[in-house]
């Protein structure tokens, strides 16, 4: 297929996510993404990465497309100790994936508390600028590897190449990973976790016993409070809560309520 120029991918883009219903930032984030999982499977298939795991938001979206909220950033987890784990993932994206490349700006910023480190990433179609994102970089999950199709609508029409399937962390341990971010002493802002908890177990996409197990191990590991956590909904996280099940055609719209069935599903795990 003959490169199209920039200017060309720009508009086939405005065109395909108006003809499809598409928030033109949330198309363009997901050409990102997906640029920089095609680089990333290039560094497996190399030698260059053993593997990846793709958590987060970004992990939930390329499931379940629209059906999870959208996201800005993009979680990476690494199996390689601390120290090398930047310099591998830079090795890995400097391999460039079709037509775009990938360069770091600025300086890393170390988030201790998560050991992971957050990156600008730039990236470029062919000689333009395409997007610059965030991401955190961090340690592989402990759980198996989920290999994904993406759900994702509009690359078909845009004449991009999908890489498929891409990894995921597990389903459960990511819930797992949720409910203890947004349950514990650095919970400010985690208020999204909530519902996508919530979101992913409407879906019946998983396994309560799975999840238990993996929920013990993760709060063992970090040890900053006990599972199963207390259920508390902080009174500024009521308006963004109603605000996104709104968004994302949750069965409630209320906090309350939603703060009660998030209640409801530790305790289910709590009895698993």
């Amino acid at each position: 297929m003959k490169p199209r120029p920039v200017e060309r991918l720009e508009k086939t883009l405005a065109r395909v996510a108006k003809e499809q219903g598409l928030a033109q930032e949330r198309l363009r984030r997901w050409v990102s993404f997906l640029a920089l999982c095609g680089v990333l499977e290039r560094a497996v298939n190399e030698g260059i990465l053993d593997s990846y795991d793709l958590k987060g938001g970004v992990a939930l979206e390329l499931r379940f497309a629209e059906g999870a909220r959208a996201t800005k950033d993009i979680d990476i987890g690494v199996p390689v100790e601390r120290g090398k784990r930047l310099r591998v993932f830079q090795d890995a994206v400097s391999l460039g994936f079709d037509d775009f490349t990938f360069l770091l700006k600025g300086r890393p910023l170390n988030m201790d508390k998560v050991d992971a480190v957050r990156l600008e990433l730039a990236i470029r179609y062919r000689t333009r600028a395409w997007q610059t994102i965030d991401v955190d970089l961090g340690p592989s999950g402990r759980g198996a590897v989920e290999l994904v199709v993406p759900t994702i609508r509009g690359f078909d029409a845009m004449g991009l190449r999908v890489p498929s399937p891409v990894r995921c962390l597990n389903l459960n341990e990511q819930v797992a990973q949720k409910l203890h971010a947004c349950t514990g002493p650095y919970s400010a802002g985690r208020a999204r976790d909530v519902l996508d908890i919530l979101l992913i177990e409407l879906l019946g996409k998983l396994d309560v016993k799975a999840v238990r197990a993996a929920a013990e191990q993760v709060f063992a590991e970090r040890a900053t409070h006990d599972f199963p956590p207390t259920i508390r909904i902080a009174a500024d996280w009521q308006p963004e809560l109603e605000v996104l099940a709104k968004e994302l055609g949750y069965p409630t719209t209320s906090a309350t309520e939603i703060e009660a069935r998030f209640r409801a599903f530790v305790d289910l795990l709590a009895k698993a």
